[in-house]
């Protein structure tokens, strides 16, 4: 196993260069100068990328009345998530396998990585560290990357704009909250995606899970985490395609030139967008198994048969074909469906990690960087960590003042004077009770209809839109 130093070719801590748009379609461009000028109409799609960034072939578009069905249930879950998680955490996986519904997917993603206790339980941490100036060697390095995360979708596109902003904040905040650890460039691409669908100070929280939890040692230096998770998923891919495994070790097609950029990025950089979403819907419920089980399908469908192998006769043409993966096997209902089934488990994964500790003791000593235990997943975190009610209490993080709430209460009023003068007696009304979208009552359904909303001053966004506004 080749060891990685820092300043190499794949060595992505503190990095400008490496993570580029490599030409292929993907939605990201690293190095172009992207003002949110476009020629001709800008376009955007209901991702918010513009500038035919995304190609959209193989979205699945589910009926409305099926979205509405599973928005009521994740509502109904989210109120009482300890419960389910306890009781029925196997239903929860399965509606995280059907896909989370766009409209709660921040809530939910908040929820499963245990982000949202840790913020209950740390309450103005990082307000704290927002206001902090940082370390000038990390926010230089911030900065120069701020540009080249996702550049065609509307929050990133504007340099300085409020989604620059708030991810150079999140980057940033994540340098003071663990100052050995630093910043590592394919932490950015996690950060944006967590503010496509979360406010600043949520994103921050579900970057710490992420990096603290689900992929501990990953942007450390030297990349130890990395590069066993490499020989892991190599192990692996043996009993999954003995084909596609002779090939690579003909070769000697080391793991970590083939899957660093998947397994830092969580593929955010990599899949169609909707691939991404529904890979991190299962990755935040199921844990790190599910980006094993994924980049497994890709390498077994490109390099699984010798008929697929005749294109790659050698090493160049190897890393050609998993650099510019045939879009059949990234579209979203194909990758579920093969992710779901690979018969890839927890148990499996911590065998084999077992195994390659200790051939890395073996060949290289001790690890440099001692992470904590990998969390598997929601249900390990919330086992790890129980929360209680008042941590899981779901509250509002952007509040806004409902222009009907005023004049509505002005007509309860004249009416209410009339009432009282007619009867000749005066009678106390009881107060308006404000519709709190994020606690959803025993039928939550309601919340789904368009209704007038009267005296609220709790947050509009989750009922029709992502957290983010």
């Amino acid at each position: 196993m080749a060891k990685i130093e820092q300043g190499n070719g794949v060595d992505l801590r503190g990095s400008t260069e490496k993570l580029t748009d490599n030409g292929k379609g993907s939605s990201y461009g690293a190095d172009l100068e992207v003002n949110g000028n476009f020629p001709g109409e800008k376009q955007v799609d209901k991702y918010g990328f513009s500038g035919g960034a995304q190609q959209h072939s193989s979205v699945e578009e589910i009926p409305t009345d099926v979205l509405r069905q599973r928005e009521s249930k994740w509502l109904e879950m989210l109120n009482s998530w300890d419960k389910w998680m306890a009781k029925k955490h196997k239903k929860v996986k399965e509606r995280c396998q059907k896909g989370i519904p766009p409209s709660l997917r921040g809530r939910a993603w908040l929820y499963l990585t245990g982000a949202k206790v840790k913020r209950e339980q740390n309450q103005r941490k990082f307000q704290e560290l927002d206001s902090q100036p940082g370390d000038p060697k990390w926010v230089d390095i911030i900065e120069r990357d701020l540009h080249r995360q996702f550049p065609f979708h509307e929050m990133f596109e504007a340099r300085g704009g409020h989604g620059q902003q708030d991810l150079f904040r999140v980057l940033k905040a994540y340098t003071l909250h663990r100052p050995e650890e630093g910043y590592c460039q394919a932490q950015a691409p996690i950060a944006a995606v967590l503010l496509m669908h979360m406010p600043a100070e949520d994103a921050f929280w579900g970057l710490v899970q992420i990096c603290e939890k689900y992929l501990p040692g990953y942007y450390s230096s030297g990349l130890e985490a990395i590069q066993l998770d490499g020989e892991i998923l190599y192990a692996l891919l043996r009993r999954v395609s003995p084909v596609a495994h002779r090939h690579l070790k003909k070769h000697k097609l080391e793991p970590i030139l083939y899957m660093t950029e998947w397994f830092m990025c969580a593929f955010s950089r990599t899949l169609p967008w909707a691939s991404v979403l529904r890979v991190w819907d299962m990755f935040l419920c199921e844990g790190v198994k599910i980006l094993f089980r994924v980049g497994l399908v890709l390498l077994k469908c490109t390099l699984g048969s010798q008929e697929k192998l005749k294109a790659s006769q050698g090493l160049y043409e190897t890393m050609e074909l998993l650099r510019a993966i045939r879009p059949q096997y990234l579209q979203e209902s194909f990758l579920v469906q093969e992710t779901i089934e690979l018969a890839v488990s927890e148990k499996d994964i911590e065998k084999e990690h077992l195994a390659q500790l200790r051939r890395w003791k073996e060949s290289h000593g001790d690890l440099h960087c001692k992470s904590p235990p990998r969390m598997h997943g929601a249900k390990a975190i919330i086992t790890a960590e129980p929360p209680s009610r008042q941590d899981l209490r779901q509250r509002p993080t952007i509040i806004v003042q409902s222009p009907l709430a005023t004049q509505t209460a002005g007509e309860d009023a004249k009416e209410s004077a009339k009432t009282n003068k007619g009867k000749q007696k005066k009678t106390t009304l009881p107060p308006v009770e404000a519709v709190n979208p994020y606690l959803s009552p025993s039928e939550p359904s309601p919340l789904l209809k368009h209704m007038t909303i009267q005296g609220s001053k709790e947050s509009l966004s989750s009922a029709e839109h992502d957290t983010y506004l």
